[in-house]
């Protein structure tokens, strides 16, 4: 599927955006890809949101078709991959740092620091 050959259901870029990333879980998987050094089926569904393996699959597969993920084998027998954000998939970085720094002002959830590679007290501006 290219962005080419989707039947969108609106002409709105944020309907357009929500219809590839805008589930529970899709932002988490890129999280963990971008931030957390997670790049295997197995480390990504360890995640302390214990996605459930169907969901996780599906997700992969929807980044991947979409061009912000691509995988890379790393074992033959059975064959295992490695999954690593493309450089599409690496310009959601400041989309999340925003949805962080709003869960973490307003809800008081954890705010990561991914160049220092730790979680901080403050909001990053």
């Amino acid at each position: 599927m290219t962005k080419h050959q989707h039947d969108f259901r609106s002409r709105c870029s944020i309907a357009r955006t929500l219809e590839i990333l805008g589930d529970k879980w899709t932002f988490l998987v890129v999280r963990d890809l971008m931030w957390h050094g997670k790049d295997t089926f197995q480390t990504l569904q360890s995640s302390e949101e214990r996605m459930p393996a169907n969901l996780l699959s599906q997700r992969l597969k929807r980044l991947m078709e979409w061009g912000l993920v691509r995988r890379e084998a790393y074992q033959d027998r059975p064959v295992r991959y490695r999954y690593f954000l493309t450089s599409e998939g690496q310009k959601l970085e400041p989309v999340l740092l925003e949805i962080m720094n709003w869960g973490h002002s307003h809800l008081g959830g954890g705010l990561y620091d991914p160049v220092e590679g730790n979680t901080t007290a403050k909001p990053r501006e």
